[in-house]
């Protein structure tokens, strides 16, 4: 089969479009509702509520604006009122998933707090329980979990949880990349004392932007609603009595989501089909699916990835922003990979890279399955047997071509271009 570049560039996952957006679009212009309050605002947060399975769902600017809002409110929950020109977490220290997009972890920082990294583990590419309960043992006093799922995989959660009521921790939990997707039957996004959703441009569904604060409570959803409209009073006046956010999702972006919602489960369905076609169409290859509890959680599929077995990676090594490798017969590796598709104009993407390894946070602690992480000198590394499993799946694995546009005759050409670099 001769391989040729694909004509129309096949994306890693971009929006889909339906119609039914621009109807409610519209009718935001039409009745001159554009802003931050409308129709198309108050019929989304009710439908996502209903959706996931919570109470109240609070409609803001993009998912880090959920997590910022959900990780002040725990801040505030835990240590009270900050003192002045400081945010609410004031110095302590927070346990976050270490595979991730900073989005997960830099609201963290924006309320003063100090992340400790908590590594991956393979079963689902999620945080490990292990290496949390570890983290808990070093650092007794945190009492604050900020846990993803990773590409629309659950995570362990209900260990996760055990863990962290065992230590009175609150949890936020990002489920950005996994609406839709559910473990033992519930919707990720509701097993945390907060839940974060994301409607980015790539994103199961979409409005462009976007993001929604999840939570059972009137009081907190009341009082992000607050925070998220610059913490106006209600008084005639502008009167401002905290410090408030302009965080608000407008009618517009709102109109858009409204026009999504309807093909969720369709958008899911369609994910699925490209995951389930990339694991059969790499039978007989040294490599593995982003894996998942198969028993218990049903992914979103947002994004499928792939892993190269050990003994089937070439010579590659990384810089900060360039990499470099050896081909070698019957082996490669995802810079060589990636290269070939972009070579036929196909999008894939490197796996997260943990954030323990980058610049911004490397000097915050990293905590394994055996400890300290960042105790790394050879004697203790062989003592412990010490693993950084994150660090493993980034420098094996890729985020492939998932766009659910993509034809099955064009999945077949992205496999073929796959399997060509390992002859």
């Amino acid at each position: 089969m001769e391989l040729k570049p694909f004509e129309k560039k096949i994306w890693l996952s971009s929006p889909t479009m339906h119609g039914d957006e621009q109807k409610w679009v519209d009718e935001a212009i039409e009745t001159n509702w554009v802003s931050t309050v409308g129709a198309n605002i108050n019929e989304i947060e009710k439908q996502i509520a209903e959706y996931v399975g919570c109470k109240y769902a609070v409609g803001l600017s993009c998912g880090t604006a959920a997590l910022h809002m959900a990780i002040k409110l725990a801040g505030e929950k835990l240590y009270g009122m900050p003192k002045p020109n400081c945010g609410t977490l004031q110095g302590h220290k927070v346990f976050c998933s270490d595979m991730t997009f900073d989005a997960t972890v830099n609201p963290v920082a924006y309320e003063d707090g100090e992340a400790v990294f908590i590594d991956t583990e393979y079963d689902t590419w999620n945080m490990c329980p292990v290496a949390l309960e570890k983290a808990f043992q070093i650092y007794p006093d945190v009492k604050l979990v900020v846990v993803a799922h990773l590409y629309g995989t659950p995570g362990k959660i209900d260990e996760i949880k055990a863990i962290c009521e065992k230590h009175g921790a609150l949890i936020v939990e990002d489920a950005a990349e996994s609406l839709g997707a559910t473990y033992k039957g519930r919707q990720t996004g509701t097993f945390g004392d907060y839940g974060c959703i994301s409607f980015n441009g790539n994103k199961i569904i979409t409005g462009s932007a976007g993001g929604m604060f999840l939570t059972d409570s009137k009081e907190d959803a009341d009082k992000v609603r607050k925070w998220s409209t610059q913490s106006r009073e209600d008084a005639a006046w502008y009167q401002h009595e905290e410090i408030g956010y302009n965080y608000r999702i407008s009618n517009i972006v709102a109109g858009i989501v409204r026009g999504q919602i309807p093909y969720l489960d369709e958008h899911i369905a369609q994910k699925k089909a490209i995951y389930e076609r990339y694991k059969e169409g790499f039978n007989g290859l040294p490599v593995i699916m982003n894996p998942f509890d198969e028993k218990n959680s049903e992914p979103n599929y947002w994004l499928s990835c792939l892993l190269i077995n050990e003994d089937a990676m070439c010579k590659q090594v990384r810089g900060e922003n360039d990499a470099l490798y050896i081909h070698e017969d019957g082996k490669t590796c995802p810079t060589e990979i990636l290269e070939k598709l972009a070579q036929y104009n196909a999008e894939g993407r490197p796996i997260w890279k943990p954030m323990h390894m980058q610049p911004t946070y490397r000097s915050n602690p990293f905590i394994t399955a055996n400890g300290n992480g960042r105790a790394r000198s050879n004697a203790y590394i062989k003592e412990t047997g010490m693993v950084d499993v994150g660090a493993d799946i980034f420098r094996r694995g890729l985020c492939l071509p998932s766009d659910n546009k993509m034809t099955a005759d064009e999945q077949d050409v992205i496999i073929q271009i796959i399997r060509s670099c390992f002859e």
